[in-house]
């Protein structure tokens, strides 16, 4: 499920780990996402900035609904690989 503010067309360029899921912002825009597929169906939507930046949420994602540390990152990255293939035709 994916939950978005606004509609301005900026890149995606932060991140950080949300109760479960990930928030990604883009300008004045805040995607909330709970599955992989959602975040990578945004990052398609809004497209990746060059560097992406991560909340310090990200390495401490059991504080934000996560069941380890690395569960936020861990989906980004399946994400990443989702969007990596539909978009730029490699594979992660």
């Amino acid at each position: 499920m994916m939950e978005m503010k606004e509609d301005l067309m900026s890149k995606i360029d932060y991140i950080g780990a949300d109760n479960g899921g990930l928030a990604l912002y883009a300008g004045n825009v805040t995607i909330r996402a709970t599955t992989v597929e959602a975040i990578a169906d945004a990052m398609k939507h809004y497209g990746l900035a060059e560097t992406v930046m991560g909340s310090s949420s990200m390495d401490f994602a059991s504080e934000e609904g996560f069941e380890t540390d690395d569960g936020a990152l861990n989906m980004w990255n399946e994400a990443i690989g989702i969007y990596n293939w539909e978009v730029n035709g490699v594979a992660s």
